[in-house]
């Protein structure tokens, strides 16, 4: 019995430790691939800035995942959130506090919206609430902006675009010397991202609410005997997605300089993918908020070295996707292992 245990702990540490075991033979491979290139302060600094739009998306996706659902609507979300402050600037209002409460409060919303369709007309999965408003929001988003690019150059909302373009400047010197050993300059959109994460953090494991997302999840009958309320937690989980949605809009038009509705890219998958390379799973009840940074990590990772070695969209996007489905694979892999894991430990008992 302590033999199936141990085996059981080991695989599951391997499981946890795998992502960021691949993060780090990429790290390797690119390295010693692009000399000079790939393992340079800036390029570090330019990777960590790619993905701090990810890591928020992705933060609301892990509370979807972990319930077992999905949220097929926030790259339009957050595509929205930055198309509001567009259109707000246009009409003459410049108050950075007003523009970004009202596109973080809007994203907000068509989370809940998209909590309460899927809980209060129980449907059966979210894929057909957030699928719907994914369109929606596409849609609105393109009401708004007459399908025109806004842009925000020398218009007065620089405070609004400042989490999304500043950095920190960060040199260090040894005691005494005036040579600088090393200097960057780090992107203030993932300190933002590190202070959600430890946010997020907190609440997934130190608090009832969290510990009732992962119980939804994991088991549903449970959860209904112990006398929680899914629903209005599910509702509160689409409501965070969508609010992950807005703050990361707001970063967004400090990344872009503006409102494109072209660019809303690949924000739905990318996130999803980050989660379940992290360990998340779809059948739910899994997942941790580390566990999805360093998915995103990852995939930003890999389309920077892909871009370092001149390869096409085409290439960057069957190699993602070859990773998605290799991460999903894996997932079913574990599901099949953890069942057996504890059949093997039924038996035993």
């Amino acid at each position: 019995m302590n033999e199936t245990n141990k085996k059981v702990s080991i695989s599951d540490l391997l499981w946890k430790l795998g992502p960021l075991m691949v993060l780090a033979i990429l790290f390797i491979i690119f390295t010693v691939t692009l000399p000079g290139k790939f393992l340079s302060m800036a390029n570090m600094m330019n990777i960590l800035k790619q993905t701090s739009i990810n890591c928020l998306i992705a933060a609301g996706m892990l509370l979807a995942l972990i319930t077992a659902g999905i949220d097929l609507s926030v790259g339009y979300n957050a595509i929205l959130a930055t198309s509001l402050i567009g259109v707000m600037m246009q009409g003459g209002i410049t108050n950075p506090f007003i523009l970004i409460v009202c596109a973080i409060a809007l994203s907000t919303f068509c989370g809940f919206m998209n909590g309460t369709m899927y809980t209060r007309l129980d449907l059966p999965h979210p894929y057909v609430s957030t699928l719907g408003m994914k369109f929606v929001l596409w849609g609105m988003a393109l009401l708004i902006t007459h399908s025109q690019t806004i842009g925000f150059n020398n218009k007065g909302i620089d405070p609004v675009l400042w989490i999304g373009k500043a950095t920190i400047p960060v040199r260090l010197r040894l005691p005494g010397q005036l040579h600088t050993l090393f200097s960057f300059d780090f992107p203030v959109s993932f300190i933002l991202v590190i202070i959600v994460y430890v946010i997020f953090h907190v609440f997934l494991n130190h608090t009832a609410l969290g510990r009732q997302i992962y119980c939804v999840g994991g088991n549903p009958e449970a959860a209904r005997m112990s006398g929680i309320r899914s629903k209005d937690v599910l509702t509160i989980v689409y409501t965070i997605s969508g609010l992950m949605c807005g703050i990361a809009g707001v970063v967004l038009a400090g990344r872009l300089n503006g409102a494109n509705i072209g660019s809303v890219a690949n924000y739905d998958t990318d996130a999803i993918a980050a989660c379940i390379i992290g360990g998340a799973s779809f059948r739910g009840g899994k997942g941790t908020i580390w566990g999805s940074m360093i998915g995103a990590l990852l995939i930003a990772t890999i389309r920077d070295g892909l871009t370092l070695f001149s390869a096409g969209n085409d290439i960057q996007y069957i190699v993602i996707g070859a990773v998605i489905i290799l991460a999903v694979t894996l997932d079913v892999f574990r599901g099949k292992a953890e069942a057996r894991a504890r059949k093997m430990a039924a038996v035993a008992k």
